[in-house]
């Protein structure tokens, strides 16, 4: 995978270069490729008679180009968090966000440092449970949840750099063994310490090598290759 010369010139920073397809980052996520595609792209779907729009809730960085940015894949992580794990209604979700980018001029706020903190974050929490009735105690909770999610993004000038997608069976050890960068192997997910593509471990393994010889040849531990082999089998 990679970007063509004239987006790369497009694109000076390579968090904002549109990267992945909707496949890539539904696998890299571990998120439903149709999900993915409704997210970004919008869907109709029936309603009385005719049909209706549910529109994007995530902007990709060019609307003739259907594919997602590295900034859009935090958003992404970010999101699928508030979906699954605390039933975040999107409609409520989009018309949060578009409040906060009126007040703050804040783009992207799901991938925003200022997500996590004041008073943007709390602006947006505040518009999203108005809008759904969200109770005191459920608004902890969200603010819990996201200090989980700030744990796995890497951030510079309140921007992210670097993702840790987590891994499978991984509630207590929070693995930070894998990571996702758009600076190195074109934002393929890799072995944090060595870079090295966690597709290709499994190819690898796939093809009768043994893990054990795999960590000599890359110098990592067989507990990286072992999370690289869980990463990939859980896309």
């Amino acid at each position: 995978m990679s970007i063509g010369h004239s987006a790369a010139k497009r694109y000076q920073d390579p968090r904002d270069a549109p990267l992945y397809t909707v496949g890539e980052a539904a696998r890299y996520l571990h998120i439903p490729a149709p999900t993915v595609r409704s997210w970004v792209q919008g869907r109709d779907y029936p309603r009385g008679q005719g049909k209706a729009r549910f529109h994007p809730v995530i902007k990709s960085p060019e609307a003739r180009d259907s594919r997602i940015s590295f900034r859009n894949l935090v958003e992404l992580a970010a999101l699928r968090a508030l979906r699954t794990r605390l039933g975040f209604d999107l409609r409520a979700v989009r018309e949060a966000l578009n409040f906060a980018r009126k007040e703050f001029k804040v783009d992207n706020l799901l991938a925003s440092r200022e997500l996590y903190a004041l008073p943007a974050g709390d602006l947006f929490l505040k518009c999203y449970g108005e809008l759904i009735n969200l109770n005191r105690a459920g608004q902890y909770g969200i603010r819990d949840m996201l200090e989980s999610l700030l744990e796995r993004i890497e951030w510079h000038e309140g921007s992210p750099v670097r993702f840790f997608p987590p891994l499978p069976f991984d509630a207590q050890r929070k693995s930070k063994s894998i990571v996702i960068d758009p600076r190195i192997a074109f934002g393929q997910p890799v072995v944090a310490s060595k870079s090295v593509s966690t597709g290709v471990i499994a190819d690898r393994v796939n093809a009768g090598e043994e893990p054990q010889e795999i960590a000599r040849d890359y110098g990592v531990t067989e507990d990286e290759i072992k999370d690289a082999l869980a990463y990939e089998l859980a896309a």
